[in-house]
């Protein structure tokens, strides 16, 4: 090999794999991403355990025809998908608003930045980890403990002298693990303009971004409230921010009566409604001023 050779530059690596590598790095950083979710599910999982004695009266009544016991069948399997849900959600809003304000304090944005690694590629990557990667642990998490919820309720029930049957058709893991991925990725998208707000605070803010980020739309429903008694603002801030649960998991998106069946969900209903798209458009233009601020910011 001539000294040419040696001295060639590598060719550079796909940016798929750069971005694979990008976001484990962010999940190393930052494990609570993964340890909050199944954190919440490990104490799900304890109450459960301990209230599932009283599983067969309950499945005895609904046998008997009192369909007021199918909520207690049903409800800690609902229970605990919307339990590790709002952890998720949780951990994301704390993650998108620490993930570049964090790297300027601890002054490791200097050494990332000598790494061949865009601005706009490091943005992305962890506008993904609350967009994309906070919905598959999510379902990964959820679909682990409601299968262990299902194992240990039919050894309780088949110990009780009851057909397992019985439960199965009164859970209706099924049809809740074809829901739950479909209405996580609407939610992900609904959000992915305040998360990626989020972002754009963190780039920004020196100290405390949760002020900046909330305080120009709080200030205006505070104003709004006391001055003319309406809440125009208030509306839009809830719907921005958990609208997408109600377009998700409800018939018709108006959180008057949740989904129970797959043909219930209405996709198209979703992709016609303008504030997704409005979203999405404010959402990359946050994350375009993010990757530039951070370009040009110093470390704190």
């Amino acid at each position: 090999m001539t000294i040419a050779e040696e001295l060639r530059e590598p060719p550079p690596l796909p940016r798929r794999r750069v971005m694979s590598w990008l976001i484990r790095r962010e999940l190393w950083e930052h494990r609570a991403v993964l340890a909050a979710p199944l954190a919440t599910a490990g104490v799900g999982l304890i109450g459960f355990l301990l209230s599932s004695f009283a599983l067969p009266s309950a499945l005895r009544a609904v046998a008997a025809g009192d369909k007021a016991h199918r909520t207690l069948v049903l409800g800690p399997y609902s229970f605990m998908a919307l339990a590790v849900l709002l952890v998720g959600m949780l951990v994301a809003v704390a993650y998108s608003l620490g993930a570049l304000q964090g790297e300027r304090r601890d002054r490791s944005l200097l050494f990332w930045k000598s790494l061949p690694v865009s601005d706009n590629l490091t943005v992305l990557s962890k506008a993904a980890v609350p967009i994309l990667v906070t919905p598959v642990v999510t379902f990964a998490v959820v679909f682990a403990a409601q299968v262990l919820m299902l194992a240990w309720s039919t050894l309780v029930v088949a110990a009780n002298g009851l057909s397992p049957a019985l439960l199965w058709t009164q859970v209706k893991l099924d049809t809740m693990w074809l829901v739950l991925p479909y209405g996580l990725l609407i939610n992900a998208v609904w959000q992915a303009p305040v998360y990626a707000w989020f972002l754009l605070v963190s780039a920004w803010a020196r100290r405390v971004p949760i002020l900046w980020a909330l305080g120009p739309f709080l200030a205006p429903a505070l104003v709004e409230a006391m001055a003319f008694r309406t809440s125009h603002v208030g509306h839009f801030i809830v719907v921005r921010l958990l609208g997408g649960l109600a377009q998700a998991f409800s018939v018709g998106g108006k959180a008057e009566q949740a989904v129970d069946n797959v043909r219930q969900l209405d996709p198209g209903h979703i992709l016609a409604e303008p504030d997704i798209w409005l979203g999405l458009l404010f959402a990359a233009g946050f994350l375009a001023a993010a990757a530039w601020l951070r370009r040009r910011r110093e470390p704190t």
